[in-house]
């Protein structure tokens, strides 16, 4: 039997820091994951690459990641 992990949907709202400075004021993304955790993990990822961002970049979403469902 195959082990399913069920995915909520996450959403932000917020401020986007790189290195500790506002580059985008308020940013929104969602993403479908397991965890908070992984979502935040995603729509970093999803930031990085809209912006054309670095991998390496340190990029932090300060407010608060929701879960939508």
């Amino acid at each position: 039997m195959q082990d399913y992990t069920y995915n909520h949907l996450y959403r932000y709202i917020g401020p986007v820091l790189l290195f500790d400075k506002i580059i985008a004021s308020e940013w929104t993304g969602e993403t479908k994951a397991p965890t908070a955790r992984k979502a935040k993990s995603n729509l970093i990822y999803q930031f990085k690459k809209q912006s054309n961002r670095l991998p390496s970049s340190r990029i932090t979403l300060p407010g608060e990641i929701k879960m939508v469902n």
